[in-house]
């Protein structure tokens, strides 16, 4: 088995050509995106309660539904925003829930749910559950609406403006058909549509006059809408359905609708009274605008196994055709497409993924000469293509995680093929055949290759079983890390070992004039790289060390040391911001204000950070939370007329940190009274503020005390731009009180008070119209000078179910005014209640500079708020969220298989060595090389982030594989067993130039993630590369040094012990091709 192909030349094709056909064919077929996706873990549960404040909803639709989710334990955690009229409760599963066990789980939630409707009040609307998607929309394109001209606007169209959102809104959804025709479009969400209604409008005085309230309207025109089965007609020949004619299809229909007067009892018509017309709900839940003008935005969502580039192609050609029949005053313009975006990552990371092949194979011919090149060579694209057929298997998308797995695979896949290639280069020219040379090495390799190989992968595996967020986000950079050592073990032992046999000539050894005689040019073509002096040298230091063995060690131990002395400097952080031309922008105005209020707000900052060196554009969504643009972006926000939030698009990203911190100071001075906030975008796992300090206690008010006192005192800090308690902000709540004696008296209720108020100021819907396949609300509601202001509320009249005693007749009843039944009173409510796992919450929100890591802040904080945590009343803590609770998570969950794998690990090197002494070296070795890659850390000025810790991890199986083979060729060898120095000192010498090539050959792989700059890949790839640097220092001098003490007790022993079939798996012995 061990020369099956070199025996079988079409063997070796035929494999070549099956890793080739099945490599390039993954690869084209694979699906394309940004970032990884992420599973569906969090959902929200949307109710509304009419007329409600913010503790009535909790007690009575919070309490419920939370009461039945409890009995679910894959539920991680569950919490609850109640405000005036509206719940949003946000249910977040366990980190180790996954795409395919999630929708079995969310179906029980959906059912506990159902089951908690009946527990609600009747004018509760029925709970909407919403998963929620955490991945970036693939396209954004709006109907943008273009003012009247000139012309338009000279003879007086008054008909334009009002028409046109209807008209966008249902363009919009005629595009949003076309768009899910498009094959691979998963979802088309609208955003900002205007929504279609007509509308009724009254006067209160000639409603009171006619002895009618706009209740009693709605109700009319409810009675006249005949869009009900009545029944059908049976026989034995056949069944004929019946109907009543009179449904509501048009506005002439609707004017015509008979209302009785509650004075005279005559039948008037409704459109003698009252207004009828077709137009848009005001005010609006919810605006957008692009490129300052008001639209209707499609935010497209593809599936996960499509190429997202070749569906952006075939949109394209709906939007092209779709963009040609718009009619004037309305235009498409693509506000965001993923495509482009991904485009530019992916190419970026394929051209470092060629560089660092190029950079490897420039070394490896340095080192080893043309010939040895050119055959290991093969390697890197062979391995590269199995983890391409690997990624389909396992269903992973081609993104920037995946891509960098290979980058970082790229120095470590021609180990084995380096190993393979010198062994049988160097028994070809001592005179074995080439079957001999293939067959005793492959038979003498296999076990030690292999376990290095599951040595390294086991460092790796943490990162790959690594649940939650986190874990999907970074976790396909194991995998393929792991996929490709195996392809390249795999490829080493069958093809390169063939082709080496095959290529690999019989030759006698050449002597070491022969090798240096001739052209120096030619020769470093030939065999690679040499230098006498630089041996000589090396041999000097060596033997000084091995005659002094604890100097030796001591002396190679000092820059790991000195790593981790200066690892306690290091800063924490999570993930670096991701450096990309958009920046989000949110506003938040007083608790008073209108959506028009924040629409006015919203356009005058576009203007001003447009007039600004730095802004492209802004784009903005009124009302809501604007469509995630960016994968890790939460839509949490809606029905909050105050707020807006938009996309900025940034001319350029030089000094992107000094750009939005410049932007944030200027609508700071030039915003006081608005919570203007830009902040760069994140990456790795959402989180609301960079800080959040959340307050857990009873009773509201203390909690609204203790709020003010820490958000004072937080908001000093010199790195902080905003903070945000909405427990610290009280809303403004109208209220009527009541004389419940009158209303008795004249037998009206509290509830038919808040219903006539609510028809006066919100309108009440009385049917729907029916156009062709869309349905319009038509609402009753009093004319805009009746519900503008106090005073005309008070004026209003209102109706007794039935007439009472003691009022005049009905002929002559016009209604009793309001301000003889109570009073209004304006007065300061709880904004929202929020609550975690049912216990009552507050949370300050803390937002810092851009650039300013969270963990110096967060340790500020804390210092500054011991004293005030201290003198928390009882049942009262204080807890922090933000980044800091989850990057606690992270690192929670990436321990979590570390203590199995360790052990794994220690077995193997244990049982390879036959000698817990020799692995406890190895495994000395891997600590170490861990200091030197903080080191690294240190003298870049990188701080200890989460992809820091990844690199170290792989480090641990990457830096220890120089050791093995050091270790081994010395185990291998009786008189280096019996202390020998000069053996020990021959054997390290050898053992030298395939240890510097496999160091250089991992730097120079990861060398194109160090260049490409920015905050993300070059604190892991400088992390990897400095260890690997400190662990060759570590095999060339710790472990001889190690080994001559170890030798000096015992060693010998166990040497002479040990048969010649029973040596260390680990037999690694090496020389240079030549």
């Amino acid at each position: 088995m061990s020369t099956l192909f070199l025996r079988n030349p079409r063997l070796t094709i035929l494999t070549i050509g099956l890793v080739l056909v099945s490599g390039i064919s993954s690869y084209l077929v694979l699906p394309r995106m940004e970032d990884p996706l992420l599973t569906e873990r969090a959902a929200f549960v949307l109710t509304s309660l009419p007329g409600a404040d913010a503790e009535q909803v909790e007690a009575q639709i919070c309490d419920p539904i939370e009461d039945e989710l409890r009995e679910i334990p894959e539920i991680k955690e569950v919490r609850s925003i109640s405000r005036n009229g509206f719940s949003t409760i946000t249910i977040e599963l366990a980190d180790n829930i996954y795409g395919n066990d999630a929708p079995a789980i969310w179906s029980r939630i959906r059912d506990r749910v159902s089951d908690a409707e009946a527990r609600l009040p009747a004018t509760a609307s029925k709970p909407r559950f919403e998963k929620i998607e955490v991945t970036a929309y693939t396209r954004l394109i709006a109907l943008v609406i273009e003012p009247p001209t000139a012309a338009q606007s000279a003879v007086n169209h008054t008909d334009v403006q009002p028409v046109l959102p209807g008209i966008a809104r249902r363009l919009a959804e005629e595009l949003r058909d076309q768009l899910l025709t498009v094959s691979g479009t998963k979802d088309v969400d609208i955003y900002g549509d205007a929504q279609e209604e007509i509308l009724v409008t009254v006067d209160q005085y000639a409603l009171a006059e006619m002895g009618l309230s706009a209740e009693r309207v709605s109700s009319a025109i409810r009675a006249s809408d005949s869009r009900f089965s009545a029944g059908q007609i049976n026989s034995q020949r056949n069944r004929i359905p019946v109907t009543v004619s009179g449904e509501l299809d048009s506005l002439e229909r609707i004017r015509s609708i008979p209302v009785e007067s509650g004075i005279s009892g005559d039948v008037v018509r409704l459109g003698s009274f009252a207004g009828v017309q077709r137009t848009v709900k005001t005010p609006p839940d919810e605006l957008a605008f692009v490129e300052g003008k008001p639209a209707v935005v499609l935010a497209c969502l593809i599936r996960p196994d499509q190429r997202i580039d070749v569906w952006n192609e075939k949109s394209s050609d709906v939007l092209t055709r779709f963009g040609g029949q718009l009619p004037n005053g309305l235009r498409l313009v693509d506000v965001f497409n993923q495509s482009e975006y991904v485009s530019d990552r992916l190419q970026h990371l394929q051209q470092n993924m060629l560089l660092g092949a190029a950079s490897v194979m420039a070394v490896v011919l340095f080192m080893m000469g043309w010939r040895s090149a050119m055959i290991v060579g093969i390697a890197l694209p062979l391995s590269s293509l199995m983890v391409f057929s690997g990624m389909r298997v396992a269903d992973i998308p081609v993104h920037q995680m995946s891509i960098t797995g290979l980058i970082i695979a790229m120095g470590l896949l021609i180990d084995n093929a380096i190993v393979i290639v010198d062994e049988i280069s160097r028994r070809r020219t001592a005179g074995e055949s080439s079957v001999e040379a293939v067959g005793r090495t492959v038979r003498h390799l296999t076990v030690p290759l292999l376990g290095s190989t599951v040595t390294t992968a086991l460092a790796f595996a943490p990162i790959a079983l690594m649940p939650g967020p986190a874990g999907e986000f970074v976790g396909s950079i194991a995998v393929n890390v792991i996929v490709a050592i195996f392809s390249s073990l795999f490829l080493a032992l069958t093809v390169i070992a063939a082709v080496t046999g095959l290529l690999i000539s019989q030759r006698p050894q050449e002597s070491e004039r022969q090798i240096r005689s001739g052209n120096p040019a030619e020769m470093l073509f030939r065999n690679g790289f040499r230098s006498d002096r630089l041996a000589a040298m090396f041999g000097s230091v060596l033997i000084s060390a091995l005659r002094h063995p604890i100097s030796g060690i001591a002396l190679s131990v000092v820059i790991p040391v000195l790593g981790f002395l200066l690892a306690g400097s290091l800063p924490e952080q999570f993930f670096p911001p991701a450096d990309r031309d958009q920046v989000a922008i949110e506003i938040e105005l007083s608790p008073l204000a209108s959506i028009e209020d924040c629409q006015r707000e919203a356009l005058a900052v576009r203007d001003f950070l447009r007039a600004t060196d730095y802004v492209a554009d802004v784009t903005w969504w009124i009302g809501r939370s604007a469509p995630p643009f960016y994968y890790n972006q939460i839509a949490a926000r809606r029905n909050v007329p105050r707020y807006a939030q938009g996309m900025i698009r940034l001319r350029h990203t030089d000094r992107l940190h000094e750009q939005i911190n410049r932007l944030q100071s200027m609508v700071d001075h030039s915003f006081p009274e608005s919570r203007v906030l830009i902040r760069q975008l994140e990456q790795g796992p959402p989180f609301e503020a960079p800080v959040e300090l959340q307050i857990f206690g009873p009773d509201l008010d203390r909690l609204t005390e203790i709020s003010h006192r820490l958000k004072s005192l937080v908001q000093e800090l010199p790195e902080v731009t905003h903070v945000r308690s909405e427990l610290t902000e009280p809303e403004p709540r109208l209220q009527f009180v009541v004389n419940e004696d009158e209303a008795r008296l004249v037998g009206i209720s509290h509830q038919t008070i808040a219903a006539e108020l609510q028809s006066t100021l919100d309108g009440t819907v009385g049917g729907m119209m029916l156009e062709e396949t869309e349905e319009l609300p038509v609402r009753v509601r009093v004319s805009d000078p009746g519900r503008s202001s106090q005073t005309s509320l008070e004026s209003l009249t209102t109706l007794p179910g039935q007439m009472p005693t003691g009022l005049p007749s009905p002929q002559t009843f016009s209604g009793i005014p309001l301000s003889s039944l109570g009073y209004f009173e304006l007065k300061p409510e709880v904004s929202a209640v929020h609550r975690e796992d049912s216990r009552r919450m507050t949370e300050i929100q803390v937002y810092l500079q851009a650039g300013t890591l969270p963990a110096p802040v967060l340790a500020k904080v804390r210092t500054l708020l011991a004293p005030e945590v201290e003198s928390l009343p009882a049942g009262y803590e204080l807890k922090f969220g933000g980044e800091d609770a989850q990057r606690n998570d992270a690192i929670g969950n990436l321990m979590a298989s570390i203590g199995v794998l360790a052990v794994l690990m220690v077995a193997t090197l244990v049982l390879s060595f036959r000698s817990f002494r020799l692995a406890a070296l190895i495994g000395a070795v891997a600590i170490l090389a861990v200091g030197c890659g903080l080191g690294a850390l240190v003298a870049f000025g990188f701080p200890f982030g989460f992809m820091a810790i990844i690199g170290t991890m792989g480090l641990v199986g990457v830096a220890i594989n120089d050791s093995i083979v050091v270790l081994a060729a010395l185990m291998e060898d009786d008189l280096a067993c019996r202390g020998d120095l000069d053996a020990v000192h021959s054997i390290v010498v050898k053992s030298s130039r395939h240890v510097l090539a496999t160091t250089l050959t991992t730097i120079a792989g990861f060398l194109p993630l160090i260049i490409a700059g920015g905050g993300f890949w070059p604190p892991m790839a400088i992390t990897i590369a400095g260890g690997v640097s400190g662990a060759t220092i570590l095999a060339l001098f710790f472990v001889p040094c190690c080994f001559v003490i170890l030798s000096r007790h015992g060693l010998q022993k166990e040497s002479s012990d040990r048969t010649t079939d029973r040596l260390p798996l680990f037999s690694l012995h090496r020389t240079p091709a030549t």
